[in-house]
């Protein structure tokens, strides 16, 4: 299941375009980087995959397709075991792995699948299982040994079926709980990863994607200059991009300098600062 209903807050004004799920990393929509996750690892179609939805939802619909089953929550989202638990028929049975559609997870070593295959190597079937990386403090709050958490968990059926249906959260619901009585583990991941929430981990992730160069979708016009930037399709930069994003469609008239930063349409700019030091996100 990739969880897709989220608001986006903290990425206000992008978010208020589309939704956060939507919003491209490395010119190619988060979620459809997590399919393509999936499907690496031989899951895919509405037998195998679930997509929910909610706010800005019909985007998110009209984009998925026939690609997954969709659970479109109605009114406010249901968060993370709500919308879960809200899939309780379609798991029916089934052991589930849960990925946030806004973790931007990068192995030079795996592609995309194989690269979070560890999480599901010899599980039992029984146990709850979190992706996560080692935390600049192990102690801190919201980290689970000394992990921060990255994106994916795997959940067992004999926990998922009695989740209530009504808002509520893993963190509280099944994963705390597990690891207070020793049933939940942490298996880490070595590449890298961003969970997208912020504005500067977002603009991080685009310029990973990028591998520190410039990343230009063809049908883009670029007669500026660009230095580490992701430029999408159908975008016109006539000035300066640096260390920045233009979305598809968006414009860089001449003249102006964007840096470190990204543009939306002809106006939007939301600023990127330095990514924090520690970017697991709960």
């Amino acid at each position: 299941m990739v969880l897709a209903a989220g608001e986006g807050t903290r990425l206000r004004p992008l978010t208020e375009r589309l939704p956060k799920a939507l919003c491209p990393v490395g010119n190619v929509p988060l979620l459809d980087r997590a399919l393509h996750r999936l499907a690496g690892l031989g899951l895919a179609g509405p037998g195998r995959v679930a997509v929910n939805a909610c706010y800005l939802g019909e985007q998110v619909v009209r984009h998925v397709g026939g690609r997954a089953h969709l659970s479109v929550e109605p009114g406010q989202p249901l968060g993370t075991a709500g919308g879960v638990a809200n899939l309780r028929d379609w798991i029916a049975g089934r052991g589930v792995l849960v990925g946030n559609a806004d973790a931007y997870l990068a192995d030079p070593a795996r592609p995309p699948g194989p690269d979070i295959a560890a999480l599901l190597r010899d599980w039992d079937g029984d146990t709850v299982r979190l992706l996560g990386q080692p935390a600049a403090d192990p102690s801190a709050p919201g980290t689970f040994d000394g992990h921060v958490f990255t994106g994916f968990s795997l959940l067992p059926w004999r926990l998922v079926r009695e989740l209530p249906v009504g808002f509520g959260d893993l963190v509280r619901a099944l994963w705390r709980p597990a690891e207070a009585t020793g049933a939940l583990t942490v298996v880490p991941y070595p590449g890298t990863f961003y969970d997208t929430g912020t504005p500067a981990d977002y603009l991080a992730a685009n310029l990973h994607a990028a591998g520190g160069g410039n990343l230009l979708d063809p049908t883009a016009t670029v007669t500026g200059r660009c230095e580490a930037a992701v430029i999408g399709a159908g975008a016109v930069v006539r000035g300066d991009v640096r260390r920045a994003v233009v979305w598809p469609g968006g414009t860089v008239g001449p003249g102006e300098r964007l840096h470190d930063a990204v543009r939306a349409g002809a106006a939007l700019t939301v600023p990127g600062t330095a990514p924090t030091p520690d970017r697991g996100s709960i």
